[in-house]
């Protein structure tokens, strides 16, 4: 078949075209994407190989490094192929740290494998039952709205935070829980290397040179890998990535943790109500940390319909659930969508096609490890910081004259960068939108899944005191 004729059922089966999009962007977004989150590889095999399970066992590095890579290779391309919209899938931040600090003590690290197959399994049956697409439906379009806001803050803050432009103030117990810089002011090369990114990436943005945060990405890199060279640097500095020419560049991937799980051993070790509470937990958090990634994502890439739903919604919900399960079936913790795939977007990529070139990517970098983490991540965080003002965009669209849609909308998009958690955002947004449709005589006006999803979020606040009552918890 020619290139022309290749290119034109690419464009059909994807809708590139009809997205308002092209081929040159959605490879582009891919590369963004991957780069913003290839910091993953790195961060995911600390979290989980840095604990010990109940019996004092660590997981492997370079095992951990490796499957990592394969289930957002898989599960970002299958996001690609069959739910087609530019999200990217990985092991879940914050859901990676449920597992190796909260999990694992209580067991071995496969029984607690096993119990994020369990989570992965419980979220596709809720897709299945359509229950999961419902809640989404039933939220307000302005509560989504706010949502986007929120991550684009959120987002912003943890570019920030990774670039050391603010950092928490060690040791203090005072009222400001951060501060410029390591020391109260900016100091150091790698912080440059950012502040110089941010520069580059808004006026690249601003001019609307195509591919502007990718530009800046490699841009940044290669001056960073220049300055590491040059300057006297502690490795420290830099974070978790060194930007350095690796000594090898191929690294044969070692799938020893792929099927290192037990579906029913946590049973074993722990009662129960304790494995309810445990999946619930991981559910709660992977259920709404991804939805409000996907709306938030498909809003800024424009394609939420009139009523503010996502296109194929279904099959997007079903193929984030099984991703769950096959990050716990690999022993890479539970995978998610994510909020990284804006910077794709912000490059302009509107379908899956952008997915499949970022799953690819992760797939090289099963073999290619050494170049995949040279990226620090002071050369990556300018794009969260600028994706997170177009997000922030959409706060123009709440109206703030409602007292009862503001301040949920408000406390949704506040609570998610002060807490550090999208789940904690719209758990806060929607227990005060029931609350104040309530005190407005509107109660019985509201889907019952928001009264449910309401429900569900007071015990998730609560959990603790709950646990002790129920003895749980001493």
């Amino acid at each position: 078949m020619p290139e022309s004729q290749q290119r034109n059922a690419v464009d059909r089966y994807f809708r590139i075209s009809e997205r308002g999009s092209t081929f040159g962007r959605e490879v582009r977004g891919g590369f963004a994407t991957f780069f913003t989150m290839a910091y993953i590889l790195v961060l995911n095999p600390i979290i989980l190989g840095g604990a010990e399970d109940k019996f004092g066992a660590h997981l492997s590095g370079p095992q951990l490094v490796t499957v990592t890579a394969l289930v957002a290779a898989v599960m970002t391309a299958i996001m690609g192929l069959g739910g087609n919209l530019p999200l990217a899938i990985a092991a879940g931040l914050g859901l990676n740290a449920v597992v190796a600090y909260q999990i694992a003590p209580l067991m071995s690290w496969p029984d607690a494998m096993g119990l994020v197959v369990i989570e992965g399994v419980v979220i596709c049956v809720l897709v299945v039952t359509g229950l999961r697409e419902a809640v989404m439906h039933a939220i307000p379009q302005q509560l989504k709205q706010a949502i986007s806001v929120g991550i684009g803050l959120f987002i912003a803050f943890i570019g920030f935070v990774d670039a050391g432009f603010v950092t928490r103030i060690p040791g203090d117990t005072g009222s400001v829980p951060v501060q410029l810089g390591a020391q109260g002011q900016l100091s150091g090369w790698p912080v440059l290397v950012f502040c110089l990114g941010v520069l580059l990436t808004i006026s690249l943005v601003t001019r609307k040179v195509r591919g502007a945060i990718l530009l800046s990405i490699v841009a940044m890199t290669v001056l960073a890998i220049v300055i590491n060279e040059v300057a006297d640097i502690a490795p420290l500095a830099w974070g978790l990535t060194v930007p350095t020419v690796p000594g090898d560049i191929v690294a044969a991937p070692d799938f020893g943790l792929v099927g290192s799980f037990s579906l029913f051993g946590a049973f074993g070790q722990v009662s129960a109500i304790t494995i309810v509470l445990l999946v619930f937990t991981l559910v709660l958090s992977d259920f709404f940390d991804t939805m409000g990634t996907v709306v938030g994502v498909s809003n800024e890439a424009g394609l939420l319909d009139e009523k503010g739903d996502v296109p194929n919604l279904g099959r997007v919900l079903l193929i984030d659930g099984a991703a769950a399960a096959a990050g716990g079936a690999a022993s890479a913790s539970s995978a998610t969508s994510y909020i990284e795939s804006a910077a794709g977007v912000g490059e302009g990529a509107r379908t899956g096609l952008a997915s499949v070139v970022t799953g690819a990517l992760f797939g090289l970098a099963l073999f290619l490890t050494p170049l995949a983490t040279v990226v620090p991540a002071q050369a990556a965080a300018p794009a969260l910081v600028v994706v997170g003002f177009l997000l922030m965009t959409q706060v123009r669209h709440i109206d703030w004259q409602r007292y009862e849609i503001a301040i949920p909308a408000f406390l949704t998009i506040a609570v998610m960068p002060f807490t550090y958690s999208i789940t904690n955002g719209i758990g806060a947004g929607f227990l005060a939108y029931v609350v104040l449709q309530t005190v407005l005589g509107k109660a019985r006006e509201m889907h019952w899944l928001l009264w449910a999803t309401a429900g569900l979020f007071a015990v998730y606040f609560a959990i603790d005191p709950i646990e002790q009552l129920i003895g749980v918890k001493q």
